[in-house]
C-alpha cells in the first residue's frame, strides 16, 4: 500500500450474518488523483463507501485518513474532516429547489465552525452561487430536485457534496442515468476539480469508459475481495478482470 496515500482502508472485513461483504480488503486513495472501485453487482463497493464514511462498522479493519485513524469517529465527524460522498440511490431534497439543496449543506458546514476552529464560515450565498456556476446547474438553479432527470439530480447530489469543501469526495455511480454528453461534461467536470483544485476522488462506476479515461488507478473487487490494482490498461488487460466482470476477450 502506498505510504503517502491521503485515504487508507486497511484489511477491512465486513460480514452480514453468514454472509462476507468484504474480506481483508486494502485501499489506497493518493491526494490529488481519481482512483476507481470497480467489480460486478454485489462485489462489496457500496458497502466498502459505507464503512469509509462512518455508516458502517466493519468486523475488522480500518480507516486512516491522512496519518490518523478515523475508525471509532461517527459519520458526521467525518463529513467535518473532509470526507463527502453520493449515494448510488440518489438522496436529495425533492421538495427543495436546486439551489436550496445546495444551501442547505453551505448552513449544515457553517454549524460546524461552532464545534470546530478549523472549520471557517463560509458566505452561504456565495458559495452556492459558485458551486451552481461550476457544475453547470446555473439555469436548473430555482427547479425543484423533484422535476429533474437523473443525470442532473446526480450533478446536484455532487454540488451539494461540494458544498462542504471536501478533501476526500467518494462518488457512487455518478453517471448512472446520465446521456452521453453529461456523462462527457461529468468527466470534465471531475477533470478541472481534481487538477485545478487538488480535489482527492474515490469512484464507484460501471461506465467503463469514463473509468478508464478519468481514473489514474483502479482497484477491482469480486465476491468482496481485491482481485486487481493498477493503472487503467494494466487492470483492463488483467485475464482475473476480464473474467470476472470486463467479460473474456474472444
Amino acid at each position: 500500500m502506498s505510504t503517502d496515500a491521503l485515504l487508507r482502508v486497511e484489511h477491512v472485513t465486513v460480514d452480514f450474518g453468514g454472509n462476507r461483504a468484504l474480506s481483508n480488503v486494502d485501499l489506497d486513495i493518493p491526494a490529488g488523483q481519481v482512483t476507481g472501485l470497480i467489480g460486478p453487482n454485489g462485489a462489496g463497493k457500496t458497502t466498502l463507501f459505507n464503512v469509509v464514511t462512518g455508516l458502517l462498522a466493519p468486523n475488522a479493519g480500518r480507516v486512516v485518513l491522512d496519518g490518523r485513524d478515523i475508525s471509532r469517529l461517527e459519520a458526521h465527524r467525518r463529513a467535518r474532516l473532509g470526507i463527502a460522498r453520493t449515494f448510488q440511490r440518489l438522496e436529495l431534497f425533492t421538495d427543495l429547489t436546486v439551489r436550496d439543496n445546495l444551501r442547505v449543506a453551505a448552513d449544515v458546514r457553517n454549524s460546524w465552525s461552532m464545534l470546530t476552529r478549523r472549520t471557517r464560515r463560509i458566505d452561504a450565498e456565495h458559495e452556492t452561487t459558485r458551486i451552481l456556476e461550476l457544475v453547470g446547474l446555473t439555469t436548473v438553479a430555482d427547479v425543484e430536485a423533484s422535476e429533474l432527470p437523473t443525470g442532473t439530480a446526480r450533478v446536484v447530489e455532487m454540488g451539494r457534496a461540494l458544498m462542504i469543501r471536501p478533501r476526500v469526495l467518494l462518488l457512487d455511480e455518478p453517471a448512472s442515468g446520465q446521456t452521453d454528453d453529461e456523462t462527457k461534461a461529468f468527466e470534465r467536470l471531475l477533470r478541472r476539480l481534481v487538477t485545478d483544485d487538488g480535489l482527492t476522488v474515490l469512484l464507484i462506476e460501471h461506465d467503463m469508459s469514463l473509468v478508464m479515461d478519468v481514473c489514474d488507478r483502479i482497484h477491482v473487487l469480486d465476491f468482496g475481495e481485491t482481485i486487481a490494482v493498477g493503472r487503467p490498461e494494466d487492470v483492463r488487460n488483467d485475464p482475473r478482470v476480464q473474467e470476472a466482470y470486463l467479460g473474456t476477450p474472444p
